[in-house]
């Protein structure tokens, strides 16, 4: 298993992190099955969104005596009342919940304490400006959350969350087709079949800019969703192509500011298809040539991040080269992260020979070495 920083919250979470989809409707056996499984292979992160009481206490009880071994990222505003889910913004509920969850989790503490669930600016002014911020700081202030997190499919709202400075860890949507979905508070619109009948161009220019945004400001971005639900591994994929999980857990890893991806494994099995992406090889993990043929899917002169440039024959990590291009144009001016990190590359873009290998397997067309030539000028190597 690899890990990763998780923005600057200190935290070194697995790549592959663990969803609670599969505790749910499960009894305690099959939970704590699950768990050892995920742990035994080096999963180190587990999400927690849903508020039913017997999940809460089966992770519970499946983490006990190894708490230490296991990062927490559970949720407010979520809880449980008339023996269903709701989202809630009233604050009696969410200390009454939180309390709750506490107890049945058995801890004191969360690594991740997630506001649950703000996709619109009206729930997000609710949510900074009254009791619940109050409430997550005063928790933060008390150590009984380690660090502020929010979950969201909006980049819209997502953006404005992370410009606050209240936000250490965004929870959110990142696949290959809700990439290229702009922002909406109709989170329904992500999957709806009308929403990839016409002809799509590129990534969403506000979802990139709001991975670039969680790299520079070092927010963590823990993600959900990377399937799709399921959606995108069958033939009704919202792509017209079906993706394995390998090539989807590798899209979302390689989205500037991602630490871990949340797995809802619901059986042992789907568990060991999503472990089995650590020992995955290039060929395995590849998601550029199927996002190639995406039907009437374009990404025609955009970096993926994909590295079907390399290899260069002077050693330039080309892919690693543009994202750093990319954040700091985003930035519009040199970050110091951007400037060491760039600077700690073994090769550097001022290097390239030009010679055309890399546009040449690109499989979108890119123009590398334009980008090439721009880095040396940004940088000055």
């Amino acid at each position: 298993m690899d890990y990763r920083k998780l923005g600057n919250t200190g935290l070194m979470v697995s790549e592959i992190g663990l969803g609670c989809e599969g505790f749910v409707d499960k009894d305690e056996a099959f939970c704590l099955a699950l768990m050892d499984k995920a742990m035994e292979k080096g999963v180190n992160i587990v999400d927690i969104y849903t508020s039913n009481p017997e999940v809460r206490r089966n992770i519970g009880k499946a983490i006990k005596g190894r708490r230490d071994k296991m990062i927490l990222q559970s949720h407010l505003c979520s809880v449980w009342k008339d023996g269903q889910y709701k989202a809630t913004r009233q604050i009696d509920e969410v200390k009454e919940g939180f309390e709750e969850m506490m107890a049945l989790l058995d801890t004191d503490y969360l690594d991740i304490g997630m506001i649950h669930y703000i996709d619109s600016d009206k729930v997000w002014e609710e949510v900074s400006k009254g009791p619940v911020m109050e409430y997550a700081l005063q928790l933060k202030k008390q150590g009984r959350i380690r660090h502020i997190g929010v979950s969201s499919h909006n980049p819209k709202v997502a953006i404005k969350m992370i410009e606050s400075g209240l936000i250490e860890v965004l929870m959110f949507s990142v696949n290959p087709c809700y990439d290229l979905q702009p922002g909406d508070e109709d989170i329904e619109k992500l999957w709806a079949d009308e929403s990839y009948a016409g002809q799509l161009v590129n990534m969403d220019p506000e979802r990139k800019a709001l991975y670039e945004l969680c790299e520079r400001e070092g927010v963590g971005i823990t993600v959900m969703k990377a399937f799709g639900g399921g959606d995108l591994l069958g033939s009704d994929s919202p792509a017209g192509v079906a993706l394995t999980v390998n090539q989807c857990i590798h899209y979302a890893l390689t989205r500037p500011g991602v630490g871990s991806i949340m797995c809802g494994a619901r059986t042992l099995e789907e568990m060991d298809v999503c472990l089995a992406y650590v020992t995955a090889s290039a060929e395995e993990r590849d998601y550029a040539s199927a996002l190639a043929s995406f039907p009437r899917i374009s990404w025609v002169g955009h970096c993926m991040y994909c590295g079907h440039c390399a290899p260069c024959p002077v050693g330039i990590k080309v892919a690693d080269v543009t994202k750093f291009l990319h954040l700091v144009k985003a930035k519009g001016g040199m970050p110091e992260a951007e400037r060491e990190h760039y600077a700690a590359l073994e090769h550097h873009a001022g290097e390239c020979l030009q010679c055309g290998a890399c546009e040449g397997r690109c499989p979108f067309g890119v123009k590398v070495i334009e980008n090439m030539q721009e880095a040396a000028r940004v940088f000055g190597l």
